[in-house]
């Protein structure tokens, strides 16, 4: 497109100089420049447009930091809970003791409304990392309540067991368990 429009402007300066003003050549090569013109400005403005939608969707610096998080296990203890924030949500961390883990691994997951079993719920059965966030009508349950001594949302009364699973309420699916790894034997990077 650039060597049609270095043509034409070859063209119109060489028709000038004869100064034929009213032939065919002039106004063909006077429509290219033209439409060529403008054609390389509608790129331009068209990238200029796509990088300014882009750029404002999207997320800042501020939200990329915060989209993964290390959290230290060794502070909490056996049987409490932590929250943290990621994402902006409330993430609850969980050093379950044995008996809850044994609960947990005996529900027969058939009579759940969503069911999961604990296994595939956690990478380690000691550690539950769930977002506290309910998934009724995002509420946020309180720890260690509840009939199934797990999560309970006083909102409209949805009860989670210790796996973060619905067992009792209008709440649809079990709490989110967010995408986390191990790094080390006591620090996990959740995101």
């Amino acid at each position: 497109m650039l060597t049609q429009i270095f043509r034409c402007q070859t063209l119109v300066t060489a028709v000038l100089r004869k100064k034929k003003h009213g032939d065919e050549d002039v106004r063909k090569a006077f429509a290219y420049l033209i439409i060529g013109s403008g054609a390389v400005s509608a790129g331009v403005a068209a990238k200029n447009t796509v990088t300014k939608m882009f750029t404002v969707i999207l997320p800042t610096a501020d939200v990329l930091a915060l989209s993964k998080i290390e959290v230290d296990l060794s502070e909490i203890p056996e049987g409490k809970n932590m929250m943290v924030s990621w994402q902006g949500k409330p993430l609850y961390v969980r050093h379950r003791t044995q008996a809850e883990i044994n609960q947990e691994q005996d529900v027969d997951i058939t009579h759940l409304r969503d069911p999961q079993r604990d296994a595939d719920r956690v990478q380690k059965p000691d550690w539950l990392i769930v977002v506290g966030v309910c998934t009724h009508l995002g509420c946020i349950p309180v720890a260690h309540a509840g009939n199934f001594g797990g999560y309970y949302c006083p909102c409209h009364g949805s009860h989670y067991d210790a796996s973060g699973r619905i067992r009792l309420g209008p709440a649809p699916a079990n709490l989110e368990v967010p995408p986390y790894s191990f790094i080390e034997e006591n620090l996990i990077l959740v995101g």
